[in-house]
């Protein structure tokens, strides 16, 4: 069963679902866009069966009590450091981290500057974020697939079209979706400050990932990475998935499904075996 913690940091509140025993090894779950942790619950469920202390936040902008006005407070610096402050506020000294979507985004930037809280990283469907960017820039098929990045830089219009007959357009990424999982989705994307805070992390951070292709914005990777990428995903092209594999320092893994981009719904089975055998491989040591 999971249970719904409130984590303050400073003045912001996340919501967090947790399962397991907080005495356990622990693995924090990022979601990604537009989804909340409840994304997360059936593998949750499965990791806190067998041991694990699970725990995955609604992030910035998806906890209602974490959603500052204005799109400067999304900057991937801000998201990274609610990551560190949450996992800090719950004891989790070191952790597996897995993300998908903004989730990986997120995490790509978690794992780059603090390798030391890291014992494994799962990234779903986003590539490491130096590849992403320039990616954007420079190869055609994904300036063509990130279009819609473009068009939510527009204020209002974006919200206004996401809107439409009852969020239609959501309705439709989520056709994989449970009932309660898409009920407690429309929850956050209902609310206009929430709405504008999820398509804020487009417009805080669309200019920095363009930067990659002229300069450095992340670097090499230090830990443990699995990177899961179905390659029907019509957000994320081969170009990008490939300048990400050289960026890979310690021991990785890459696996490759027949599959679009909402890979948890999708491929569940091969996710679950995936993602358990890569963090067994990186458990902590025992104390002693």
């Amino acid at each position: 069963m999971d249970k719904i913690v409130e984590v303050n940091v400073g003045n912001l509140v996340f919501d967090c679902r947790t399962m397991g025993n907080s005495g356990d090894e622990s693995i924090l779950f990022l979601h990604g866009f537009p989804e909340t942790s409840h994304m997360w619950k059936k593998l949750m469920s499965s990791f806190a069966e067998k041991g694990y202390y699970c725990v995955a936040p609604n992030l910035r902008g998806y906890s209602k009590g974490a959603c500052p006005k204005g799109k400067k407070h999304y900057h991937i610096e801000l998201l990274a450091g609610d990551i560190l402050a949450i996992s800090k506020a719950l004891n989790l000294s070191r952790f597996h981290l897995v993300g998908h979507d903004w989730g990986a985004v997120i995490g790509w930037k978690v794992v780059h500057d603090h390798p030391e809280l890291i014992l494994s990283w799962t990234a779903l469907s986003v590539p490491h974020i130096q590849a992403f960017g320039k990616a954007i820039v420079e190869d055609a098929e994904q300036r063509k697939m990130s279009q819609y990045v473009r068009d939510f830089q527009w204020p209002y219009l974006p919200e206004r079209n996401i809107r439409k007959n009852d969020f239609k357009l959501f309705k439709r990424l989520w056709k994989y979706s449970d009932p309660k999982e898409v009920e407690d989705y429309l929850k956050v994307f209902r609310n206009p400050r929430q709405l504008t805070a999820a398509l804020n992390y487009y417009r805080a951070n669309y200019a920095h990932l363009k930067k990659a292709s002229k300069g450095g914005i992340l670097g090499h990777i230090q830990r443990p990475t699995l990177f899961i990428y179905g390659n029907r995903d019509l957000a994320i092209g081969s170009y990008a998935v490939k300048e990400s594999h050289p960026y890979m320092k310690n021991e990785y893994e890459y696996l490759e499904l027949e599959a679009g981009h909402w890979l948890i719904q999708t491929c569940y089975d091969e996710i679950e075996k995936a993602i358990a055998a890569h963090i067994n491989r990186n458990k902590s040591e025992p104390q002693y």
